[in-house]
Parts: structure tokens; C-alpha cells; sequence
């Protein structure tokens, strides 16, 4: 298909992959974390909130409070995937080994995204991939996005979906991220993505 056939062609372009690791994936992270670790390319893992995320939705805070509880959720996700024996970092920066970031920091300083639930991980995400002038894998825990039940090979404008949250979508359109979703519990699919071979996803933009 287009997007898969092309992807491969411009792989190295990308000075660093930033990858998405969605919080309903835990139970899949002792096959996913080897399978990122032992990519030949440098990657910056950045984690979801998962059930910590979950918790702060069901605490009533406000959105102000709600927005920086969360961000602190995806560090406590990161430290459980960081478990699987990968290291971590707290600086948006080319790493040179695979690496989980810890972004509340770095939140914090930048403060660079709406305090709303439109906006999770997954734009966060997109934002680091976005400073970094990477792309962006998305590992979610379905095949990626679909209409009426088909699968979207690629999209090249926003579509309903309830895979990302509302803001991403536009974001990486309008930032231009390389950005691809795909199924984190194939991590055969995920090794072969890593280089640069045709897998089952969606390809987000025109870039591909």
C-alpha cells in the first residue's frame, strides 16, 4: 500500500523515532520493551498514564490540576515500564540507546500544550517528536484507525476517531510529524516498522 511501500524509502531522514506507548499495552510490555531495546535506531519512548492516568480521571480534580496530575502519571508508567530493564531520561534529546522519558519535567518548564483531557499522552507525544524533528510510532492496542469498519491505510485530514485524543490528529497535520499507528502487541510488526518494512497501520500526513 502506499503509505507502507513509501515508509521504508525515507526512514533515515528521521534523526530520532519517538515512539508512543499507550498505557492499555502493560500487560504486552515484557514482549515490547525487548523489541524496542533492540532496535539499531535511537528511540525515545514515551509512555502513557495508563491506570495512573485512570485514577486521576476519577479524582474530581479540576482541569488545571487534572493536567499536571496526569502528566506525573505518564513518569509513574514510565518507571513500570523502565522495570522491563530499559533505561530512562528526563531531557528531550536524541538519546543514543532506546530510552523511556520521564516527561513531567520537562512539562513543566515548557508548559507547551492546553490543560484539557482533549489533550493525553498521545499529543504530548507528538509534541517531543515535534522538537526533535523525528517521527512519530504510535503503539496503541488496535491495528490503527478505522472507518465503518475498515481500516485507514493513511489519512491526509482529521477523521472521528477514539484511538488518539481530539487534539492530536490536527496537531501532527499541522506540525508535519511523520506519524504512523500500529498494533503494540504484534511486535513482530513493530520490528519490522523499526526497519522499514510494510506493516498493517495508519499513516497520518502526506510525508510518507
Amino acid at each position: 500500500m502506499r503509505v507502507q511501500a513509501q515508509h521504508g524509502k525515507n526512514i533515515k531522514k528521521s534523526p530520532v523515532t519517538v515512539v508512543k506507548l499507550g498505557g492499555s499495552l502493560a500487560p504486552h510490555a515484557g514482549e515490547i520493551i525487548p523489541a524496542l531495546r533492540s532496535a539499531s535506531r535511537p528511540l525515545l519512548i514515551v509512555p502513557g498514564g495508563g491506570a495512573f492516568a485512570d485514577a486521576v480521571r476519577q479524582s474530581g480534580a479540576d482541569e488545571v490540576a487534572a493536567h499536571w496530575m496526569a502528566c506525573a502519571a505518564m513518569d509513574q508508567y514510565g518507571w513500570t515500564l523502565a522495570a522491563r530493564g530499559i533505561g530512562t531520561t528526563t531531557r528531550i534529546a536524541r538519546p543514543r540507546f532506546p530510552c523511556i522519558l520521564l516527561p513531567y519535567c520537562a512539562l513543566r518548564r515548557y508548559d507547551p500544550l492546553p490543560h484539557s483531557w482533549d489533550v493525553t499522552s498521545d499529543t504530548i507525544a507528538a509534541w517531543v517528536a515535534g522538537k526533535l524533528g523525528g517521527d512519530l510510532l504510535v503503539l496503541k492496542s488496535v491495528d490503527g484507525l478505522e472507518t465503518a469498519g475498515k481500516l485507514l491505510t493513511s489519512i491526509e485530514k482529521p477523521v472521528a476517531t477514539d484511538v488518539v485524543d481530539p487534539c492530536f490528529i490536527p496537531y501532527v497535520l499541522e506540525h508535519r510529524i511523520r506519524t504512523f499507528i500500529l498494533n503494540g502487541t504484534d511486535t513482530t510488526g513493530i520490528c519490522r516498522w523499526l526497519r522499514g518494512g510494510q506493516v498493517r497501520g495508519t499513516g497520518i500526513g502526506t510525508t510518507f
